[in-house]
């Protein structure tokens, strides 16, 4: 028997109201989604601009209320939790948004933007905070004396790796990761993936990917969900989606990244 999963996603919708009163019609951002992630795994979902991916994204980290559905989170539905029961979920789940200058406050230094989740949760003294941090950005790539410096003061890279330490602070189990590399440079891209997977293989984290590029997405995810219009197109994983897809939205998204014919064993070969 396996392993129960850690987050449990069942006939998922979130629907919109849009126009003017009187005249309103229903907008389905996600239609009807089910998908799993075991504990220690990672989960890419694919798909283009208005796939529904950042709303299920944003479902999962709370951000948004499902009109139905569950989501189950180690055996727990989250979807109506509130008050101590919605503080002690967020401890356990964390996001790591796309830009990361517009989720860091341009007026706090980094000390104080990666120390604000343990002062909200109240973990460790002042002291124990400033050493926690410290040992968060080596962590993450940085020089201690970061802590010191504001958000102007990064490179985009440097300001993602703080928003991923930021993360990591309350030691948590799942992180979200919404689109968190495609407002880097190309070569930065790179560097923030490796990161990622050894951060998640230190820690056996388990990760919710989500991205419009099929080649980065499957570089970190073990399965991948494919989303079009709301709804699930296909998923499996990573090595059969891309050695045998089965609808043609897929192999669209595939063909932008590799040949499958040329290109399969070369990609498999750097996972």
């Amino acid at each position: 028997m396996g392993t129960a999963p850690l987050i449990q996603v069942t006939d998922l919708v979130k629907d919109y109201k849009i126009g003017k009163r009187g005249s309103r019609v229903n907008l389905r951002a996600v239609d009807h989604v089910d998908f799993e992630i075991k504990k220690g795994k990672a989960l890419g979902v694919v798909g283009e601009s208005g796939s529904g991916k950042s709303t299920v994204a944003s479902i999962l980290a709370k951000l948004l209320a499902p009109t139905s559905g569950s989501v189950m989170f180690d055996g727990q539905d989250v979807t109506g939790l509130s008050g101590a029961s919605l503080k002690a979920f967020r401890r356990r789940v964390q996001t790591v948004f796309q830009d990361p200058f517009s989720s860091l406050n341009p007026k706090m230094t980094v000390l104080k933007s990666i120390s604000e989740p343990l002062v909200v949760h109240a973990v460790g003294s002042k002291e124990e905070r400033s050493a926690r941090v410290e040992e968060l950005l080596v962590m993450v790539g940085l020089e201690p004396s970061y802590a010191m410096r504001y958000p102007h003061q990064l490179s985009g890279g440097q300001a993602q790796r703080v928003s991923i330490a930021r993360a990591l602070a309350l030691q948590p189990e799942f992180i979200i990761l919404d689109e968190p590399i495609s407002s880097l440079d190309l070569s930065i891209q790179a560097q923030i993936l490796n990161l990622l997977k050894e951060l998640q293989a230190k820690f056996q984290l388990t990760y919710l990917f989500i991205g419009h590029d099929l080649g980065t997405v499957a570089f970190i995810s073990d399965d991948i969900v494919v989303m079009e219009s709301g709804k699930v197109v296909e998923q499996g994983p990573v090595e059969a989606l891309f050695g045998n897809p089965q609808q043609e939205y897929t192999k669209k998204l595939l063909s932008a990244v590799l040949d499958p014919e040329k290109d399969l064993g070369r990609f498999l070969a750097t996972r």
